[in-house]
C-alpha cells in the first residue's frame, strides 16, 4: 500500500467531509482538467430554506446522474446575504459536458417534479443564478 502526500488544503477538504476525489480534484502532481463551475442563487424572501429542502433532499443526486460533481455549497454569512443565498460549485469534465450536462437536467421529468414540487406554494428564486466557469491554476494548492 503507498502512501500519498496530501496538500494542507486537501486536507482541510476532507477534514470537513469533501473528498479529494470525488470533488473532481486531482492530488499531487496529476493534472487536472475538469471544468468547474461557481453558481449563485438568490432567493425571494424567506425562500431560502425551501432551495436548501430541495438540494439536500433531490438536487444534488439529480446533479450526479447528469454527470455533475457536487464539490461545495456555502451559506454567506454576511448579514445582507444570509437569508437569500445559496453559492456552490460543481465540476464537469469539459465544457461541451458542462452544456449537455445542463441541457439534460433541465430536461429531466424527475428535476421538472421535484421543482414544481418545491414551487407549489410559491416561486424560490428571485433572479437566474449567476454562473463563472473555471479551470484550477497550476499553482493552486488544490489540484
Amino acid at each position: 500500500m503507498s502512501i500519498k502526500k496530501y496538500s494542507l488544503s486537501a486536507m482541510l477538504l476532507m477534514a470537513f467531509g469533501v473528498s479529494v476525489f470525488t470533488a473532481g480534484f486531482a492530488v499531487g502532481k496529476e493534472k487536472n482538467n475538469r471544468l468547474y463551475e461557481l453558481r449563485t442563487y438568490t432567493t425571494l424572501p424567506g425562500r431560502l430554506p425551501a432551495l436548501n429542502k430541495r438540494f439536500s433532499e433531490h438536487t444534488m443526486k439529480l446533479f450526479e446522474k447528469h454527470g455533475m460533481k457536487n464539490v461545495a455549497y456555502w451559506i454567506p454569512t454576511d448579514e445582507a446575504l444570509k437569508d437569500n443565498t445559496l453559492i456552490y460549485v460543481v465540476s464537469h469534465a469539459s465544457q461541451e459536458d458542462a452544456d449537455k450536462n445542463w441541457k439534460e437536467f433541465g430536461e429531466d421529468p424527475e428535476w421538472i417534479k421535484v421543482r414544481d414540487a418545491s414551487e407549489a406554494d410559491g416561486k424560490i428564486l428571485a433572479k437566474p443564478p449567476e454562473r463563472v466557469f473555471m479551470r484550477i491554476t497550476d499553482y493552486s494548492p488544490v489540484r
